[in-house]
C-alpha cells in the first residue's frame, strides 16, 4: 500500500461532496421536523407482532455481521501460503481479501466515527421521549440513553450500502430497499428518531464510497474514473469461473 500510494498520484473524481452533504444535513432536518415528534408519540403503541418483526431485522443492522467474518477473512488470508496457490485459487484469495478489507474499513470506521458522535452530542433516545422530549442534549454523558443521534445501527446499514452500490451499481434500488428498510426498524423499536437513522445512513455510506475511492487509487476491486464512483475491475471475481 505504501509503494501504491508513492507512485499513484492522488487523483480523485470530481465528486460534488458539498451537494451531497447539504442534501444529507436538509434530509435529516426534514425528519426530525416532520417525523421526529410524531415517532416519539407514537412510541409503544404499535403492535407487539409489528415491533417483534421490527426486533428481529434490526439485528441484521448490527456491525458484528459485517466486521468479523471480514476479519476472519484476513486472518485466513494471512495465514494461507499464497505460493502455493494455482493462479486461478490466487485471484479469488486476493478479490475475497480485498473485499473483507473494504467491508472491514467501510463499516469499522464509520462505526468508530458515530460512536464518537453519538457520546459526544448525547441525545435522549426515543424510548425516554415523555421524560426529555425530542431534543435533550447530554454531551459527553455516557449514558447508552443519551446515545441517539446519529444512529449507529443505520450507520452500518449506509455503509452496507455503500459497498453493494460500488459494487453492484445496476442493482442500487435493491440495495438500498433493503438496507434502509433495515435501517427503518430503529425507529419502531424504540431505539431511535428518525432523524438519527437519517444521519447515521449518510454517514455510513459517505465512508464507504471514501473507501472506494482510495481503493480505486490503489487499484483494488475499482479503477478509477475521471467523474463519478470508481468502477469494479472485470478481474473482480469471488467464484471460480
Amino acid at each position: 500500500m505504501r509503494t501504491r500510494f508513492a507512485v499513484r498520484p492522488a487523483f480523485y473524481p470530481q465528486t460534488l461532496w458539498p451537494v451531497w452533504t447539504l442534501a444529507w444535513v436538509l434530509l435529516t432536518a426534514a425528519a426530525f421536523v416532520r417525523l421526529d415528534i410524531p415517532a416519539g408519540m407514537l412510541h409503544g403503541q404499535w403492535s407487539p407482532r409489528f415491533v417483534n418483526w421490527a426486533d428481529f431485522f434490526t439485528q441484521f443492522a448490527l456491525g458484528g455481521w459485517y466486521l468479523v467474518p471480514s476479519a476472519l477473512l484476513l486472518v485466513a488470508a494471512n495465514l494461507t501460503d499464497w505460493r502455493s496457490l494455482s493462479r486461478r485459487s490466487l485471484m479469488l484469495v486476493y478479490n475475497w481479501t480485498c473485499l473483507a478489507f473494504l467491508v472491514l474499513c467501510a463499516v469499522g470506521l464509520s462505526g468508530l466515527t458515530v460512536n464518537l458522535l453519538k457520546y459526544a452530542i448525547g441525545r435522549a433516545r426515543p424510548l425516554y421521549f415523555d421524560d426529555f422530549g425530542v431534543l435533550a442534549l447530554h454531551p459527553f454523558a455516557f449514558d447508552a440513553r443519551f446515545a441517539g443521534f446519529p444512529s449507529g445501527h443505520a450507520t452500518t446499514m449506509g455503509a452496507v450500502f455503500g459497498v453493494a452500490l460500488l459494487l453492484f451499481p445496476r442493482r442500487w434500488y435493491i440495495a438500498l430497499a433493503i438496507t434502509a428498510c433495515i435501517a427503518s426498524t430503529r425507529v419502531f423499536v424504540g431505539a431511535h428518531y428518525p432523524s438519527d437513522t437519517v444521519a447515521g445512513f449518510g454517514l455510513g455510506c459517505a465512508f464507504a464510497l471514501v473507501c472506494g475511492l482510495v481503493f480505486a487509487r490503489l487499484g483494488f476491486i475499482f479503477r478509477p474514473t475521471p467523474s463519478g464512483l470508481p468502477v469494479r475491475k472485470r478481474t473482480f471475481r469471488l467464484i471460480a469461473s
